[in-house]
């Protein structure tokens, strides 16, 4: 029903011909930007595909993958609930909505993380809720800092506002320190550098079906939230930034908050992706090459969304190159964290030194595996391909030759840990373990789908290229979004209602 009801959001809304690109609905019937706003363009629609792709996948898994005892009775109430929180987030038209739904999703991932119960879970939890709780709390200040600056919450209504102060009385400069406050936040989510250490323990804690559905599809609720808030709402604010880098005596500056945006992201990207690839590299079990891998994949998605706040006569191209690769990172990742879970429960274990000669004990997981491996490092005609070479095109354009190089390194990186990953585990003699092994057909038909879904997004690209384009159009179609949303002034509500209330 999820699927369908996606599949008609991208048709009806985006994609068809005389679509009209953009739908409100106002719950409760209550004008914007009195009532809450629901937004669904081409922007929400694209990461709404990607989650119900990832989100299929991993309910079908579970079927074949749950622990017994009690958690089964409360396990597919909590999946729905996170997915309901992610799909809430990406189709929210306000910002105080947006972080309410962010807390639906963190409650169900709590639980998740803590899933199995033991020590080493509840530790994994324990920090993870901590970070969480402290992010909220930053995520409410920053709200409270937008509504008392601004006098609204509704997205339109924002961008109406910050376009035009003069007309709303507004000092529009303390802005600027608020998008900051709510960047931290996002980049929490999305596992960015500094924020990324609740990764790698959270990631190993959660079921593996969720740990794909949190690395595929939640930490892009992190990278959504940036987009829409940088260049929907937050992009014509006119505030002059000069933010002097001593490092590369050069200077960020511009007449909107985004070269600021596009500094911060570029410090925190490029660090994913060297922190990321470098400790993936050293870990000894196919999660832990994973989870790191994810911190580094993400500084790919935000190098373009940087380059895009940055540039601006490259603006569209930048976010496409960013969603294209997301949806690539959405797919592999969660093949990959999906194929832990496969290796675990045929072996009982993902640690290297036990593992070894899967190629040769079940074939098409190796083949999946393979695929997607591929898929991170960019090999044509996968869907990373397209989305590495998007990331790189973006870059040359926009000059950036030190952005560059650390592209080319942190692509090496990725070659060196999915070849270190095949050789330790699928390559070689078989160990006891995997001789042993019974590999489930589901899980493994679950895994194959993905794969060719990858080999598909790459071979029939244009139609995706397109999907992305339009939802680059959507996050940069200020004008289009207010329009849409048509945020109604007090004045005008009581003049319409004749004075009675």
């Amino acid at each position: 029903g999820y699927a369908i009801a996606v599949a008609a959001i991208d048709w009806y809304i985006v994609l068809a011909p005389g679509a009209p690109g953009i739908a409100t609905y106002q719950v409760g019937d209550w004008p914007a930007p009195f009532g809450i706003t629901l937004v669904a363009d081409g922007l929400s629609a694209f990461m709404l595909t990607m989650v119900a792709i990832l989100g299929i996948a991993s309910l079908v898994f579970s079927t074949r993958h749950l622990p017994g005892g009690e958690g089964r009775s409360y396990y597919f109430p909590l999946f729905h609930f996170l997915a309901l929180g992610v799909t809430g987030a990406f189709l929210t038209g306000d910002l105080f909505n947006l972080f309410v739904w962010f807390e639906v999703m963190l409650m169900a991932s709590y639980v998740f993380v803590a899933y199995s119960g033991g020590p080493q879970h509840t530790r994994a939890a324990f920090w993870y809720v901590s970070l969480n709780l402290l992010a909220s709390a930053i995520f409410l200040l920053g709200v409270g800092g937008v509504y008392a600056t601004t006098g609204t919450l509704n997205m339109a209504d924002l961008a109406q506002r910050l376009a035009e102060p003069a007309a709303y009385g507004l000092d529009p400069v303390p802005v600027v320190g608020l998008l900051g406050l709510l960047l931290s936040v996002f980049a929490i989510k999305a596992g960015l550098v500094p924020f990324q250490f609740w990764i790698p323990t959270a990631y190993r804690a959660a079921p593996p079906q969720i740990t794909a559905l949190l690395a595929g599809a939640t930490k892009k609720v992190g990278i959504y939230a940036i987009i829409r808030l940088s260049f929907t709402v937050f992009a014509g604010a006119e505030v002059a930034v000069n933010l002097p880098l001593p490092l590369v005596d050069v200077a960020i500056a511009g007449d909107s908050p985004l070269p600021f945006v596009g500094a911060a992201l570029f410090l925190m990207a490029g660090a994913s992706i060297l922190l990321g690839g470098i400790g993936a590299v050293g870990r000894d079990s196919l999660e832990g090459v994973f989870a790191y891998s994810s911190i580094g994949q993400v500084g790919f998605i935000a190098i373009p969304v940087a380059i895009a706040a940055t540039a601006a006569g490259l603006r569209k191209f930048a976010i496409i190159a960013a969603l294209v690769y997301a949806l690539n990172h959405t797919l592999a990742k969660g093949l990959l964290f999906l194929a832990v879970g496969t290796v675990k429960s045929a072996t009982g274990t993902s640690r290297f030194a036990d593992l070894g000669g899967l190629a040769s004990r079940s074939p098409p997981l190796a083949i999946a595996v393979f695929v997607g491996s591929l898929a991170l490092v960019g090999i044509p005609p996968l869907s990373g391909f397209f989305g590495k070479f998007l990331v790189f095109d973006a870059a040359a354009r926009a000059g950036a030759g030190p952005v560059l190089v650390l592209l080319l390194v942190g692509s090496l990186l990725t070659i060196a840990y999915a070849t270190r990953m095949w050789n330790r585990s699928f390559w070689g003699a078989r160990t006891p373990v995997v001789e042993a092994a019974t590999v489930d057909s589901i899980q493994v038909a679950v895994l194959v789908v993905l794969a060719v879904a990858i080999v598909a997004v790459g071979v029939g690209f244009e139609p995706v290229y397109e999907f992305a384009e339009a939802a680059a159009e959507a996050a940069l179609d200020t004008e289009g979004y207010v329009d849409a949303v048509d945020p109604q002034d007090a004045s005008e509500l009581i003049d319409s209602s004749g004075g009675e209330h």
